[in-house]
């Protein structure tokens, strides 16, 4: 049996998740999605979507869709839904997972992982973060959430763009790709945003999409006057910063966030036993910072692309593949985290060449 698509949607208070959810509920889209509700507190996170009887566990929609909360432990409500979906008692064809305005996605992520059950019942599709462009710059300055939420991101959803200049959102904007330079970003207006904007994303299992994002690299620059970058792009294996040297982002050069984001690439071949060694000791390390990471490698003797991520700790990588006859050949690497060491990345995967 195929495993079910599974989409988190995070984000931060007031970004506008649950208006998306809304639409998701009541729109006649002819999906049969169950939405599950993260929460911990002890009143539902909308009222005006739940039904008002918080005994009620799992509230069937008229359009084929489920909403169910689910108070503390996600695998047991995962587990649940997956039984009664297996014995006839519910149908649905993919789960959308809204997590709380505060929290960190990472252990959300990393339940499709560290449960067996879970993991053979449920794909995860993608992780989906709503900013609120009106209020984001504030709250990812002062809350470590907001910029995880935007670090964890497969895709991102720009909400509230109207209440404010294009100025501001391209502001935003390059701060976002400063954070996480591989999440494509697409404007959502009151919750209208095509489904295929939210759902089949691929962001997260890379499955066929074996190539990393088209814009992957688009916002890396070789400017040597880049902030307090200008030394490292001297190497051929360039860590770039993903930063547009615009003039806004030296006027608002004071947002420097923890939550970051630096690029690795190289045309030479990887050693394999080198570069396995060197990941695993990153990994033992500095795996509670490193909230993602992705990659297609070249590999010595190769002839199908290895397509590498990771969540904290968590690491797996797949045959991609083959090399075409006439395309580059390279690896590129992402890593995003919290006040990661670059130069000893750089360093260790510079080494690992052959």
């Amino acid at each position: 049996m195929a495993l079910i698509p599974t989409t988190i949607l995070t984000g931060f208070l007031g970004a506008g998740k649950t208006t998306l959810l809304n639409r998701i509920l009541q729109e006649d889209h002819g999906m049969r999605i169950a939405v599950i509700e993260n929460e911990f507190g002890q009143e539902n996170i909308d009222n005006e979507i739940l039904v008002q009887d918080s005994n009620e566990h799992i509230i069937e929609m008229n359009n084929g869709c489920i909403c169910c909360t689910v108070r503390g432990d996600l695998i047991v409500g995962l587990t649940e839904l997956a039984r009664k979906r297996d014995a006839g008692l519910l149908a649905f064809d993919r789960v959308v997972i809204e997590t709380t305005g505060l929290a960190n996605p990472g252990p959300v992520a990393q339940t499709f992982f560290v449960d067996e059950e879970v993991g053979s019942h449920y794909m995860l599709d993608a992780i989906i973060t709503v900013v609120d462009a009106r209020h984001a710059m504030k709250q990812l300055d002062e809350y470590e959430e907001a910029q995880r939420q935007v670090g964890f991101a497969d895709k991102l959803l720009l909400s509230k763009t109207d209440l404010v200049s294009e100025e501001a959102v391209d502001i935003l904007t390059r701060r976002l790709k400063r954070i996480n330079p591989r999440a494509p970003i697409a404007k959502v207006d009151f919750g209208r945003a095509p489904l295929a904007e939210v759902l089949d994303i691929r962001g997260f299992n890379l499955n066929e999409k074996l190539e990393l994002d088209p814009d992957f690299l688009a916002t890396e620059t070789a400017h040597v006057h880049d902030h307090d970058h200008a030394h490292e792009h001297k190497h051929e294996h360039t860590a770039a910063c993903a930063t547009d040297c615009g003039h806004a982002d030296h006027h608002h050069a004071q947002h420097s966030d923890d939550i970051a984001a630096f690029v690795f690439k190289s045309t030479q071949p990887f050693d394999s036993a080198k570069l396995d060694e060197f990941l695993g000791g990153l990994v033992q390390v500095y795996g509670p910072r490193m909230l993602r990471y992705k990659g297609v490698l070249l590999m010595q003797g190769a002839e199908r692309k290895v397509v590498f991520q990771g969540v904290h700790q968590l690491m797996g990588s797949d045959l991609g593949a083959k090399w075409g006859e006439n395309e580059v050949r390279g690896s590129k690497m992402v890593f995003i985290g919290k006040n990661l060491p670059k130069d000893i990345f750089i360093r260790g995967l510079e080494q690992c060449l052959v």
